[in-house]
């Protein structure tokens, strides 16, 4: 096993800008203004980390799935996020207490991994993982993205944690539902533009 510090660092950076703009960054942020934040971080962790093995060992894989099934479970997984989201409570002291008592650690850990999962499979950054294993080495590259995607996911879980401390549940939740509700969508009509 060979690692190559300039190819860790070059999928570091092409992985990372390239999922920050990204859905699933998006994604993290609601959950982690509904679930514990730290359970939600190791779903969408593992997630990614199954992704870019998958990718580096076997990039071809992907290409045997049908896009628009994936993308259709995938808007399906985010109209639910916006559901239950959007359905809200009571009052705002319902909200807070709610917030604490919405699952254990692997009822969301299983939301988080399945949403990642599903949605991240044929994306940007996977292939973009799988094209630089190839020419830069799989190690490297896995270590790389991996990191990338970690890094965007803890970053996209502190924001939704700080916007919480600074805004009403309420209307964290809202926008969040709004978010989910809005990725649903826009994964649903790539079913139809290709």
């Amino acid at each position: 096993m060979h690692l190559d510090p300039l190819a860790i660092i070059t999928a570091f950076g092409l992985i990372f800008l390239a999922e920050l703009p990204d859905k699933t960054m998006f994604a993290s942020l609601a959950m982690g203004t509904r679930m514990r934040p730290l359970h939600v971080w190791f779903g969408t962790s593992s997630a990614f980390v199954v992704h870019v093995a998958i990718a580096v060992g076997a990039g071809g894989l992907i290409g045997l799935l049908p896009d628009w099934i994936v993308k259709l479970v995938s808007a399906s997984l985010f109209a639910l996020g916006a559901f239950l989201l959007l359905r809200g409570g009571g009052g705002d002291d319902d909200d807070e207490t709610e917030v604490k008592t919405v699952a254990g650690f692997w009822p969301v850990y299983s939301t988080a991994f399945m949403a990642v999962f599903i949605s991240e499979w044929g994306d940007l950054t996977q292939i973009t993982t799988a094209n630089l294993a190839a020419s830069n080495g799989a190690w490297s590259t896995a270590l790389g993205s991996a990191a990338a995607l970690i890094s965007v996911s803890a970053l996209a879980l502190l924001a939704g944690k700080f916007i919480a401390k600074r805004v009403p549940l309420k209307t964290v939740q809202r926008i969040g539902g709004i978010c989910m509700l809005g990725l649903a969508v826009w994964t649903a009509v790539e079913i139809f533009t290709g």
